[in-house]
């Protein structure tokens, strides 16, 4: 019996033998991130064209919402975790589907700088606690309608940590996009095109001509 416990013994100490290089540096990204943001933390990086958020789980994981197009056309599971490329991105916006997903802090933060909670002071809701903020994000893994202006990434991460939807990039477009459509310029402009195509047109009946007279009018008034 005894040759039998010696074998056993060694059987046991060979599986438990020390992890190889790959796992420890690893474990030590995990380690480190752990030590740099606390679970539930808001995580804010930013990309060429918007800004991109997301919630820390822990252990070197963060959940965000990103367009994917992956999830509509295939149900391989390990093409859709494979990091979203530019293409699968656009497609996904244009087709108003995404996904709640989990990566590595570095393929969440794509070489950019990481800011850390950066709502707290921007947001009249006080944030919740991190373990209920982490919550709320797994709750939300999977895939979820995605629209750049009504639902996107920063709404979610708000959701999570504020209890309320909202986006300040949105609000900013909108604000921006109003200034430059509803604006007296746009609005003079359009009636000297529209008076120009009724000539060219040679429409000149009278709801045609109100219609006509409509458009520029409203502007005007928005502006």
């Amino acid at each position: 019996m005894f040759p039998l416990r010696l074998l056993a013994l060694i059987f046991v100490s060979s599986a438990t033998a020390d992890p190889s290089p790959e796992e420890k540096e690893e474990e030590e990204k995990k380690n480190r991130y752990d030590l740099m943001f606390r679970r539930g933390d808001l995580l804010e990086v930013p990309r060429t064209l918007f800004t991109h958020f997301g919630i820390y789980l822990g252990g070197g994981r963060v959940a965000h919402f990103i367009p994917d197009i992956m999830p509509v056309v295939s149900t391989n599971q390990l093409r859709i975790k494979q990091m979203v490329t530019n293409t699968r991105l656009i497609l996904g916006v244009l087709a108003k589907c995404g996904s709640v997903r989990m990566d590595s802090v570095e393929d969440f933060a794509y070489g950019a700088d990481i800011i850390i909670n950066p709502m707290d002071k921007m947001c009249s809701c006080a944030a919740l606690q991190g373990e209920e903020v982490a919550r709320r994000a797994e709750k939300l893994l999977g895939d979820v309608a995605y629209s750049l202006l009504w639902y996107n990434c920063e709404h979610f991460v708000m959701y999570c940590r504020y209890g309320t939807v909202m986006s300040f990039q949105t609000f900013q477009f909108c604000k921006t996009m109003r200034k430059l459509l509803l604006s007296r310029g746009v609005a003079k402009v359009t009636a000297v095109l529209v008076a120009c195509l009724l000539v060219y047109l040679r429409v000149m009946d009278t709801w045609t001509v109100l219609l006509a007279v409509l458009l520029p009018f409203l502007l005007w008034m928005a502006s």
